[in-house]
């Protein structure tokens, strides 16, 4: 038995920790996520538009649309609507009808141009169908087949100063 008493602080007795207590937010306080904004539309005035390459080591079959423009460097079978411009290179070849603001080939194209406000064909270019077209450049040293229409005005089906013919051969348009 000891005569003294202890006078040496003792660490206090540290408190048990409070549990954790999870409430789930209530159905008023929880706020609506924010929708996604949307871009305004644009127009393309002065706006350079997108293009799509369809590169030269591929195939592709189907049918393509839209408001971009395309580039064809490998091979394509199916239709091409596009409010773009399109250009088959030197290489490739498209095979199907086409719809596009300007057409140029420098490689192959099976199919009618259906509509297009310019057609040009290039030294390298070949044409197996008819062209339906405002203007039609075609170099010398192209090849076409097929009927090539241009200048007409569809409404009233008379001529604005341009040629209607066919094209068959060399660099004859």
């Amino acid at each position: 038995m000891a005569i003294w008493k202890d006078q040496s602080p003792r660490p206090a007795p540290t408190p048990a920790p409070e549990p954790q207590r999870f409430d789930p937010p209530r159905p008023e306080a929880v706020a609506a996520p924010a929708p996604a904004p949307v871009p305004a539309p644009r127009s393309d005035a002065g706006l350079a538009r997108k293009e799509s390459l369809i590169a030269s080591d591929l195939t592709i079959e189907g049918k393509i649309e839209g408001s971009g423009s395309v580039r064809i460097a490998g091979r394509f079978k199916g239709d091409v609507n596009v409010q773009g411009d399109l250009t088959i290179e030197s290489g490739a070849k498209l095979t199907g009808s086409v719809r596009a603001d300007k057409v140029t080939i420098a490689g192959e194209l099976e199919g009618n141009i259906e509509q297009s406000s310019r057609v040009e064909v290039q030294p390298s270019g070949a044409v197996v169908g008819d062209v339906k077209a405002g203007s039609v450049t075609v170099a010398a040293g192209a090849r076409m087949r097929g009927q090539v229409a241009f200048g007409w005005d569809e409404g009233t089906g008379g001529a604005k100063g341009s040629r209607n013919g066919s094209a068959e051969g060399g660099a004859g348009a």
